[in-house]
């Protein structure tokens, strides 16, 4: 049976560092790493991730390219009477993840759209690249399409901010549900953070 254009895509990009994108990457990452935080692309760089999470060619969708620091947060140090032990200095993970960090990160530089999913597409030491496809709800393309016009809807407003992305979910715990879930739903906060 033919296999699609898509399928060759996907299978290129499941393991990176075994098959020619690693030396794409390569030059691409020496590229990305002198560009900003937030920088819009002109087309996906994973066509085939991006048309499965609702990415279409169209006027009104947009994709940009953000780049996050790995590891945990990177902290001013306290000018304050303290003790160093109580500075919160060290070992302070977020509750969110870098993914999810990066959706904010373009929803808050583009407050006219929505963020509708992102995917991974490069890493380094230092950084983490992801792009984030953003659909611009008032835009009549958007509207006279049956699959995106949703986003026009007020209930959807800061999906990125609320946490109802797809990795918004899964950090919130909910793509597992029944038992051992008890303190995921209506939300980790009304639980005492017991859920995670």
């Amino acid at each position: 049976m033919a296999r699609s254009m898509y399928a060759y895509v996907r299978e290129a990009w499941k393991q990176p560092d075994e098959t020619e994108v690693k030396t794409l990457l390569w030059y691409r990452l020496q590229h990305w790493r002198r560009e900003g935080s937030v920088v819009r692309v002109e087309r996906p760089t994973r066509i085939d991730r991006a048309r499965t999470l609702g990415y279409k060619a169209k006027q009104g969708v947009i994709v940009v390219r953000v780049k996050v620091r790995r590891g945990g947060r990177r902290k001013p140090r306290y000018v304050r009477g303290r003790r160093t032990a109580r500075m919160g200095m060290r070992r302070i993970t977020a509750a969110k993840s870098l993914q999810r960090i990066a959706e904010e990160r373009a929803s808050r530089k583009y407050p006219n759209m929505e963020a509708l999913n992102s995917y991974w597409v490069g890493e380094d030491g230092r950084y983490r690249w992801f792009e984030v496809i953003l659909v611009d709800g008032s835009h009549p393309a958007v509207r006279s399409d049956p699959h995106l016009a949703w986003v026009a809807d007020p209930a959807h407003r800061g999906r990125a901010e609320r946490g109802k992305t797809y990795s918004g979910r899964k950090g919130r715990g909910m793509r597992n549900r029944g038992r051992g879930t008890e303190k995921t739903r209506p939300s980790i906060r009304s639980h005492a953070n017991r859920g995670k």
